[in-house]
């Protein structure tokens, strides 16, 4: 993709997402679920209890949700369809249930008003917050999507096997720049990956697996990160130009790429959502009403 389209494409998207901006509020709930954040961070801390990687898992939905339809739960929806059956999710996907649970800790206390696109965000920044990382202000007013788009998953997700240029025009088509490309792959700080996508890198596998730090960006500066989409930012043919320096920059100074992360997030949030009367809120995440 050529820098010219590139540029296009990110002041379409940003257009949008302003426009998104100003429907989305912090305060959506405050009258109709007030307890919605206590009860998220419940369901959230029980699941991290029982196991720590579902802080990862958690984070990474949400990510796979955006890239796709936008921010609207597309991604938990079952079926023939399905985006869990995508080349990115297969697999690897999970933390399912732990959806599922949050909604109807939600739902006995504020039925049909929760979208479970809203579930994921909330979700997204309690893991964070849980493992250490840095909170932020989520906006909130998505509802649901109604249908699920596996073919767009498999075209729009970042793939481990992507090169740098790959990785920014997919980011780009969404609305998000080069320093939201380094901030959100500082988030696989976390978690485990699949062999089948590290297992040339295997040797390489040095993490603060469950604390979220910048650990990942030292690792890159050691030619230690764990999937070949992660070492390209620092060593890639075009990463010199493009993402290098920000690997250096968070690999010094937690307290930048805490702030950077926090603000990719509330921008990557904002891919597209559904507002006002447009898709609905599901009773159930797995399928429409």
């Amino acid at each position: 993709m050529s820098k010219c389209l590139v540029l296009v494409a990110l002041l379409i998207a940003c257009l949008i997402i302003n426009n998104v901006e100003s429907q989305l509020t912090t305060n959506y709930y405050a009258s109709t679920c007030p307890n919605l954040f206590w009860i998220v961070r419940r369901q959230m801390s029980n699941a991290l209890m029982n196991e720590m990687r579902m802080a990862a898992s958690l984070l990474r939905l949400h990510f796979h949700d955006c890239f796709v339809n936008g921010c609207d739960g597309s991604i938990l929806l079952d079926g023939s369809d399905s985006e869990k059956f995508a080349f990115a999710n297969l697999n690897s996907a999970r933390g399912f249930e732990v959806v599922d649970s949050i909604k109807t800790a939600i739902e006995s206390q504020c039925a049909g008003v929760v979208s479970c696109a809203d579930i994921l965000a909330i979700a997204a920044q309690e893991a964070v917050l849980l493992s250490g990382g840095p909170a932020w202000q989520v906006l909130l007013g998505r509802r649901d999507g109604l249908v699920a788009n596996k073919t767009g998953a498999n075209l729009r997700l970042p793939s481990p096997l992507d090169d740098v240029d790959q990785i920014i025009a997919k980011f780009a088509t969404v609305g998000l720049s080069i320093t939201d490309v380094v901030s959100l792959s500082g988030g696989h700080t976390i978690g485990l990956a699949r062999c089948t996508v590290f297992s040339s890198r295997l040797s390489n596998d040095v993490n603060s697996t469950y604390l979220f730090d910048n650990h990942y960006f030292d690792n890159l500066l050691n030619n230690k990160g764990l999937l070949f989409s992660d070492q390209v930012l620092f060593s890639g043919n075009n990463a010199t130009s493009t993402t290098k320096s920000l690997v250096q920059a968070y690999s010094q100074d937690s307290a930048l790429f805490f702030r950077n992360f926090a603000n990719s997030m509330i921008k990557m949030g904002n891919i597209s959502p559904l507002t006002g009367s447009e898709g609905q809120i599901r009773m159930n995440c797995r399928v429409v009403n």
